[in-house]
């Protein structure tokens, strides 16, 4: 199964199942002396991981990383790193029914079309529990960063067709949902909470906010910076939609509108959400994901079986009723290991950051 490794110096690959025996990544190109410890996995292991609040799925898991190899004496030797958090609370029993029945909306289809035999139980591969291994390699991608004064912020748009209308970062933290409008917050409590007892699902929109990120990071012509952030974004099975500065309103604008203005301090706007011409310009880089609804639902759906054969499923397993808020620490890994594959594959020609705006 190819498609597993992300990044070219600094190179994750993530591996094991939702309901084997763990799942972990290999982190090749990490520098050394960067400090590290299985403490430091525990802020953003316990912000992704099931069974923290009543709007994710009560799967129970301690979500411990250990560390198996590249690290000695607390510090990172320049070695592959390996990273593993062991499963403790997988229960396959819903999931017989996807021996036979596809799910709608799932990739239980496709894997069969593609693999034949595959691991069918909690997703396998495809479960969103794979992103146990992004976030724990993100963390590794953020020490990096770190010396860098390169900041991540993801937060919660919009859920469920409630969206934020005030902007506290700090408010981030205090919201079960990540959202920086703690009156959206609770509504979106509410809609969750209603979805979840009719056997529902729920979409919703997440940004991204990068700031401290020098000018000049980025590869033409393919391996653009925003290219490469928004296949990362979308690597991660639930989004379905990628923004990078004002993103599709940029259709309606025209180029006078459209320019961020340019002066010797620095940029006077930011429509271009950091990025010109595929490499990053010194201002803060922002993006949007756009998720769907969680594709097991308790409702009965039309589908067919391996053969074909017509047939209906309700599905029953413990899931999330919203990818948010537990893809929020997702979004956040996978743009610091584009980030620090980005900064050590052209750290010797960074521009240095320009001054900010005073336009």
């Amino acid at each position: 199964m190819a498609g597993n490794t992300i990044g070219k110096a600094f190179r994750v690959t993530t591996f094991g199942e939702s309901h084997g025996e763990g799942l972990g990544a290999v982190i090749d190109g990490c520098p050394p002396g960067i400090s590290l410890s299985p403490e430091d996995f525990a802020v953003e292991m316990r912000r992704r991981r099931p069974g923290t609040s009543s709007v994710a799925s009560p799967r129970k898991e301690q979500d411990m990383v250990e560390i198996l190899s590249g690290v000695f004496e607390g510090l990172s030797t320049g070695a592959p790193i390996t990273l593993f958090i062991r499963n403790q609370d997988a229960d396959s029993t819903p999931y017989k029914v996807l021996s036979q029945f596809f799910r709608p909306g799932h990739a239980d289809y496709t894997y069969f079309k593609k693999y034949g035999h595959f691991d069918h139980r909690g997703g396998g591969r495809y479960s969103a529990r794979e992103t146990a291994a992004r976030v724990a390699a993100g963390v590794v991608a953020g020490k990096v960063l770190e010396r860098l004064g390169i900041r991540v912020v993801a937060y919660t748009l919009e859920l469920g067709g409630v969206r934020a209308r005030s902007f506290d970062l700090k408010l981030v933290e205090k919201s079960p949902f990540f959202c920086p409008d703690l009156t959206a917050s609770t509504k979106m409590e509410k809609v969750v909470s209603e979805a979840r007892k009719q056997g529902n699902s729920l979409g919703g929109i997440a940004q991204i906010n990068v700031t401290g990120c020098p000018a000049g990071l980025g590869e033409p012509v393919f391996d653009k910076l925003d290219a490469d952030l928004a296949k990362a974004v979308m690597s991660i099975g639930t989004v379905k939609g990628v923004e990078i500065g004002a993103g599709f309103q940029v259709a309606k604008l025209k180029g006078s509108e459209n320019n961020d203005p340019l002066t010797p301090e620095g940029f006077c706007s930011n429509r271009a959400g950091g990025i010109l011409g595929g490499i990053s310009n010194g201002d803060e880089i922002v993006l949007r994901a756009a998720m769907k609804p969680i594709p097991s639902i308790g409702l009965e759906q039309d589908t067919v079986d391996r053969n074909g054969t017509r047939g209906k499923i309700k599905f029953g397993g413990r899931h999330d009723t919203a990818s948010i808020p537990r893809i929020i620490p997702v979004l956040e890994a996978m743009v610091k290991i584009v980030l620090a594959d980005h900064y050590l594959r052209s750290r010797m020609f960074v521009a240095s950051k320009p001054p900010g705006k005073k336009c």
